[in-house]
This record gives structure tokens, sequence and C-alpha cells, in this order.
């Protein structure tokens, strides 16, 4: 029976909120986290996220990338949730070294002690990424289903931001993205968290234990960290606003991504954990809606009840998609179904960042640090 749960980034957005309803549901839970400053600020004992779960799980101050750690936190447990990563998509174009150690090493010493260590683990959930897909799904006219390859910089710098057809480079049209999609991530992160999915799914197969991957989509929700800007863009846009900072939208600000509220995440996770029918299999988990980057920043400017400018200013990070959006019809076969309208989560975001105190805007440093890598145009 699987009642101990060793969850690595545990401590993170997600991994708290999940390691809080795993206890509800009478688990005994681990946690693995090495406290990142990047995630929980310069005073990471002193961060909401750790302070949440602190005297609530097992918590052991660790990194994945060493063995003697990961030999400590997996006694005596029975399932493993790995969402330990590293995840800012443009962060890891220039960083590109601490991604892969992180994301694929950390996994491979973990899949290293599965294989030639005692332990009990019966089960193991590897947190994967819609980043993965790079482009997702489209419809081209003369060719039907394609997978845009990534955008060239001389179309953007002229401002022509649409996906083409990979094959007569036509204009082509959104479809909802399924795992059988083609997997082409556009980005280091992408290619990492590709390797993370692929060497649990593989390497546990191998081992007969049953494995889960979900590919989650832009994860949002109370208890974001508001002054991470590499990552999140309810939480940077949240920021900006609240430091009376204007927001700089990228191309036509039509971008659009699939926001999912993070009670949404943590079922899915939980279904995948405990369903038979889940196992060695890849879900989408999102909200199954594209919601465009201007909405965004318009209805928090709203909820904020703020008159900072927002400008659309045609700017381009090279690596970034342009859309993608999950089709859940795989995860809902398992029981999932987003409960969390945008709308709604919006709302409920809002309403607690109004209650934090207001964060440092490092959003303009991330950008300098992308402008100098030539990333950012």
């Amino acid at each position: 029976m699987v009642k101990n749960i060793l969850i690595t980034g545990g401590a993170g957005f997600i991994g708290s909120n999940l390691s809080l309803k795993l206890i509800e549901r009478g688990y005994n839970v681990r946690v693995l986290d090495n406290l990142s400053t990047q995630i929980h600020g310069e005073e990471p004992y002193l961060s909401p996220l750790y302070l949440s779960i602190k005297y609530k799980v097992d918590f052991f101050e660790g990194d994945v990338r060493n063995l003697d750690d990961w030999k400590t936190a997996l006694e005596g447990q029975d399932a493993v949730i790995h969402l330990a990563s590293e995840t800012g998509t443009g962060q890891s174009m220039y960083e590109v070294e601490r991604y892969v150690n992180v994301n694929v090493r950390g996994t491979a010493i973990l899949l290293d002690l599965l294989a030639n260590g005692e332990h009990n683990i019966q089960k193991v959930v590897v947190s994967s990424s819609r980043s993965i897909y790079g482009e997702g799904k489209y419809f081209c006219s003369t060719h039907h289903e394609v997978y845009p390859l990534e955008r060239t910089e001389n179309n953007l710098s002229s401002g022509d931001f649409n996906p083409k057809c990979p094959i007569c480079e036509q204009t082509v049209e959104l479809k909802a993205t399924d795992e059988q999609s083609k997997v082409h991530p556009s980005s280091i992160y992408g290619i990492t968290k590709q390797n993370q999915e692929q060497m649990i799914l593989v390497g546990c197969k191998s081992l007969n234990i049953p494995a889960v991957s979900f590919r989650y989509q832009n994860v949002y929700g109370p208890g974001q960290s508001l002054s991470n800007p590499y990552t999140g863009i309810l939480s940077i846009f949240s920021t900006r606003i609240l430091n009376n900072n204007s927001i700089n939208i990228f191309e036509d600000g039509l971008e659009s991504r699939d926001f999912v509220f993070i009670d949404d995440v943590v079922d899915a996770t939980i279904i995948g954990l405990e369903s038979e029918n889940a196992n060695n299999q890849v879900y989408n988990v999102g909200s199954g809606v594209n919601t465009s980057v201007l909405k965004v920043a318009n209805k928090l400017k709203e909820l904020y009840d703020s008159d900072v400018e927002i400008t659309i200013s045609g700017n381009y990070r090279l690596g970034d998609i342009r859309h993608n959006y999950a089709d859940l019809s795989k995860a809902k076969s398992i029981g999932f179904e987003p409960k969390v309208s945008f709308d709604d989560g919006i709302e409920r975001f809002s309403a607690w960042v109004k209650q934090q105190d207001v964060q440092e805007d490092t959003y303009e440093q991330s950008i300098k640090e992308m402008k100098e890598k030539g990333l950012f145009k």
C-alpha cells in the first residue's frame, strides 16, 4: 500500500499545495527541497511556501544533484512525486549547465538508485511541461494537421508573429494539443523536461515500477512566487502593477497560453498517484482554454484598480512559442476535470496578492540578461 510519499521540490508552489492536500487525504509526506533563493527569496526559512508546510511534513533540506540526499530522502518511502526542477524558459537558454544538472542529472541519480539500491518505491509521478511540444498542433488548409517549426527572426522582426505551415509556409489555425502531438521543444528547459519525462517512463518501466507523467500547462494561483521574474506572467505582471511600473506586452499581445489553477493541478496529480489506470501514461494538465497575454494584463490592471500603462511593443524573445493549449480528452478519461475557470481563478489569485507585501520588481534585470545574451529583441 502506498502511504509514504516523497515530494521533491515539495516546498515550491505546486509542491507545497500538493503536500497539504495529500496530508488531508491521510498520506505521510516527506519533502526534499533545496529552498532555492530564486523561489524562496534571500530568507528562505521565512518563505510563506516553506512555512506553510514546515510543521506538517517531514522536511529534508537537500538537493536532487546530491546522491546522499537522495539516499536519505528515499528511505522508508513508497512513492516519489518528482517536481524538483529549474523552470525558467528564457533563463534556461543561458544557464544551460544548471538546468541540465538539476532537471536531467537529478533525475538520473533517482533512477540509478531505483535500479541499484534497496528501496520500497512502488510508483513515480513526474512533472513534465507543455514546453516539450514547442509550438503545438495547428491546421493547414492544404496539409491539414501540422506542427510549425520555431518562428524565424526574420518574420518576428517584421511583425509577423504567426506560426507557419512547415511545408507550404502559409499561416495556420491553432488547435488543441493532445498527447500524440509532435514533441519538439524550442528551449533548453523544454529539452530537459522532455528528457526527464522519457527517462522516468523508460527507466521505471524496465524496473517494473509504474510511472505517470503530467505535462502541466501554465500553473498559477495563490502562493505563487511574486519575486521570481523568470516564471509566471500573472506574478510578474502583478508585481509590476503593484510597484506602479508599466507593462510591456511582447509581440502584438495576442500570443496565448493555457492557464491552469493550482487546485486543478493538485487534483490531477493525486489522480495520477492513486489511479492504476494512469500507470505508464502521459497526460496533459490544463484548463483546455487559451487566453491571450493582453487579456491577462488588462484583467489584472482592472482587479488591482491600477492606471499603469500597458504597452504593446512588438518586442519578442527568441525561442518563445506563439500559442499552446491542452486537449484534455485523455486526462478526462481517468477522472480529471478542471473546476476553476480563468475568470474565477484570476480573481482568487489577485485577492491573495493584495494581502501580501509588495515585492521588489526585478523584472527589468531579467530582461537585461536576455538582451545581453541576444535573446530579447
